[in-house]
């Protein structure tokens, strides 16, 4: 998400690179490019019209139009409003030390139901007790799917029947906390494919018997500009603290992500992106601002791989081996998908051409190929002459060709480590 519109930005800034002044209509030039970008990538036109002019207000001052460099200061200026637009600080949703009891709302198919079992796994690894209450009574097997969630991550669920009153549904919960005490409750309400009278007046009666000290309104990113409507919808009607939003590793403009906290006034508090249950991070609009200017995120990274307890292998070079490939990979896929990955380094996407994606149906095919091996053959791969290399290619369903292509980038790839290594011993690279 956001591929295209961060392309559009970085061209817009980079055709200022390597000025020594700007005039008034070359920065006016650059930022139409930039409005018409954030409208291209479905940002509200309000939200749109609104961050150009406070851009143009910074970037018209002395200290960008007489700079030496004027690309810099005016990617200065767009970070920090961009950060601002998506909420400055990042926030996090209020815990006490009990009596938390977090009502989830949005349409259906934004992903409450699964949000709702990836902020139970979540608190429940920060040491909470947590509990889910299935009150979506509208879907067909919403309760279930909960269920199932609940049982995946060792969570109980308390199920609420056909008809329920919602007085009921807070006495049967109260019933519940007093013989198994939990400290985080966490409530999957009823959604429609559209807002409507009766879906907002049974989240409004359940809400006043409940009595939730926190509601989050959870935003599917890949909605467009219907997510607005019905984020005002929702803060009207319903009332939210905040908001989730989610399949922001999906492929869609994400225009409306960037919308939607500014159009609420309400903070974003986490982002799904993955659909496992693991795919929930806190919301740091600082770093999604770097990602979208093509500035990295290395915080994310470094979290990413601590989490997967990712370590390079301590190995010389020369003794690395097709399996040690296969096991990175595989640590690495924990942190996310590659593209993902390689959008967080500071620096590299603009060094990888538009468009660039990695295919990961062809590191899923790189990694058959290896598995296709013998223990000898991934430690030694001189030893596959041309009927192993028929063999391995038959028995991973590539080709000949796909496998001679690995064979090549593996020993390209320890040639290369081995020349970073002989850099560094002559004091290189310190």
């Amino acid at each position: 998400m956001f591929e295209t519109l961060s392309q559009r930005l970085r061209a817009a800034v980079d055709r200022l690179r390597g000025r020594g002044r700007i005039s008034e209509e070359d920065l006016r030039s650059t930022l139409r490019e930039i409005r018409v970008a954030l409208l291209e990538a479905d940002v509200n036109f309000e939200v749109a019209k609104g961050f150009v002019q406070r851009v143009q207000e910074k970037a018209l001052g002395k200290a960008v139009l007489e700079s030496l460099t004027p690309a810099e200061q005016i990617l200065t200026v767009v970070y920090e409003e961009l950060v601002e637009m998506l909420g400055g600080e990042a926030r996090q949703p209020v815990l006490k030390s009990e009596g938390n009891l977090w009502f989830m709302v949005g349409l259906q198919g934004s992903g409450k139901t699964t949000t709702s079992g990836k902020l139970a796994l979540f608190y429940k690894s920060k040491g909470r007790r947590p509990l889910l209450v299935a009150a979506d009574t509208q879907r067909p097997a919403a309760r279930e799917q909960l269920r199932i969630l609940g049982e995946r991550i060792g969570v109980p669920v308390l199920e609420v029947a056909d008809g329920e009153p919602p007085e009921t549904t807070r006495a049967r919960l109260r019933q519940h906390l007093t013989f198994d005490y939990r400290d985080l409750v966490i409530v999957d309400t009823a959604g429609r494919l559209q807002v409507d009278e009766a879906l907002m007046e049974e989240l409004y009666r359940l809400k006043v018997a409940l009595g939730p000290s926190e509601t989050f309104l959870v935003v599917d990113a890949m909605t467009g500009q219907e997510a607005l409507s019905v984020s005002r919808a929702f803060e009207e009607r319903i009332g939210v603290t905040g908001l989730v939003l989610t399949k922001l590793d999906g492929d869609a403009r994400g225009g409306a992500a960037l919308s939607a906290r500014y159009v609420t006034g309400k903070p974003i508090y986490f982002a799904g992106v993955s659909e496992k249950l693991e795919g929930l991070e806190p919301f740091y609009p600082d770093r999604l601002a770097q990602r979208i200017l093509g500035m990295g995120d290395l915080q994310t990274l470094l979290e990413r791989a601590k989490q997967a307890e990712l370590e390079a292998p301590q190995k010389d070079p020369k003794d690395i081996t097709l399996e040690d490939l296969i096991a990175q990979m595989r640590q690495m896929r924990k942190m996310g998908s590659f593209s993902e990955i390689l959008a967080m380094i500071p620096g590299l996407s603009r060094m990888l051409p538009p468009g660039f994606t990695v295919d990961e149906k062809q590191l899923r095919r790189m990694e058959a190929i290896v598995l296709s091996m013998t223990p000898k053959e991934r430690r030694d791969p001189r030893i596959l002459n041309a009927s192993r290399r028929r063999r391995i290619a038959a028995g991973s369903g590539t080709s000949v060709q796909e496998v001679n292509r690995l064979i090549k980038t593996f020993e390209d790839t320890k040639q290369l480590l081995k020349t970073l290594a002989k850099q560094r011993g002559r004091g290189f690279f310190r």
